[in-house]
């Protein structure tokens, strides 16, 4: 396993770890779950750098770094990565729900970043997906850390296993496309754009694999991994910031849906999670007057490549509004979509 410094990012934000923490009637997540999430946060900006591509730098024909295969591990119960290989690419079936899951939702993951977008794996370079699943004990989480995937099982009580998601196991690979395509630092408002990419391609990779219209959607984010406790919640609406849940164990969803509202305090890196519905909000609004999210989701991958590591909500809406002119000149859009990208940036506050 590399020993490089890596970057980690959690699908179950930190304001709702505490929360659980803080709550009376849940016993699964405590202060030592908090502790080992920050301890692997900490680990975040050294890939980022390492990783993000060049500015001016030569694309031509890199080098592999994978054959794009899939390997899911068994972490046992422990916190350790890659402790036993139970499933690599092409071999039978388990009985393990978690391993099949993992499994399958990566290769579905794979497939729709080789067939809509053009993108081989998760680095465009074949990268080998690894995944780790029965990570730590009822273990309420799970993360990209810059390298690879890692499920917990969850508690049983407010969440289940998390590998079980497609939307999990999307939203999280697709923080190493973020990572490899532009380096969006995790932190502030670039921080929030982050985590709105992986939203973006986790629903619609959803939706593609459901082949549901934007119209049928539910738009909602983590809606999969709610157990009994917290049955009919989810951790985001990108359809409606702020109305995902409302419960006595959470709280009341934080998320925004206009910029005027934004969250500028420092917790959650400056509201990575929370900021992260402003842009959500306009990602659903242009999907759903296009009518295609996939398509809508080709011209999020396009502006993806021009941002910088630093980029505001400003910057990633005129270059959103910039890559939809240059897809309907080249026939990928249909007339009129830059303008529904920049009234829908418009209708939440940015540019």
């Amino acid at each position: 396993m590399t020993t490089t410094t890596r970057t980690t990012c959690f699908f179950v934000p930190p304001y709702v770890e505490a929360a659980l923490a803080d709550h009376s009637a849940v016993t699964s997540v405590d202060d030592d779950q908090i502790d080992l999430s920050e301890v692997l946060r900490d680990r975040r900006s050294d890939a980022i750098k390492r990783d993000a591509p060049a500015a001016g730098a030569p694309s031509l024909a890199p080098a592999a770094t994978g054959t794009s295969r899939r390997e899911v591990y068994d972490s046992g119960n422990t916190t350790n990565q890659r402790v036993t290989l139970v499933r690599p690419e092409g071999s039978p079936e388990t009985r393990d729900a978690e391993v099949i899951n993992a499994y399958d939702s990566a290769g579905v993951v794979r497939s729709f970043f080789r067939t809509a977008l053009n993108r081989d794996s998760i680095d465009n370079r074949s990268l080998d997906l690894v995944l780790n699943v029965h990570y730590g004990n009822q273990y309420n989480n799970a993360f990209w850390d810059g390298d690879e995937m890692t499920f917990g099982d969850g508690d049983g009580v407010i969440f289940s296993g998390f590998a079980r998601s497609l939307d999990v196991v999307a939203h999280e690979l697709a923080h190493g496309v973020t990572q490899y395509a532009s380096g969006l630092i995790y932190q502030g408002e670039s921080g929030a754009l982050n985590e709105h990419f992986s939203d973006v391609f986790g629903t619609a990779i959803t939706q593609w694999a459901a082949d549901e219209s934007p119209e049928d959607a539910d738009w909602l984010i983590g809606d999969e991994i709610m157990a009994p406790d917290l049955y009919g919640e989810a951790l985001r609406s990108m359809r409606n910031p702020g109305t995902a849940y409302d419960n006595p164990i959470l709280g009341k969803d934080p998320q925004p849906a206009h910029y005027a509202d934004r969250y500028t305090g420092a917790a959650d890196n400056g509201g990575v999670h929370i900021n992260s519905g402003i842009a959500n909000r306009a990602f659903y609004l242009v999907a759903t007057e296009l009518g295609d999210t996939t398509l809508t989701a080709r011209i999020w991958y396009h502006a993806l490549h021009f941002l910088q590591p630093s980029s505001t909500f400003a910057q990633a809406a005129a270059q959103v509004a910039d890559s939809a002119r240059i897809l309907v000149k080249a026939g990928v859009v249909h007339k009129g979509a830059a303008q529904i990208v920049r009234g829908a940036w418009h209708e939440v506050g940015v540019g």
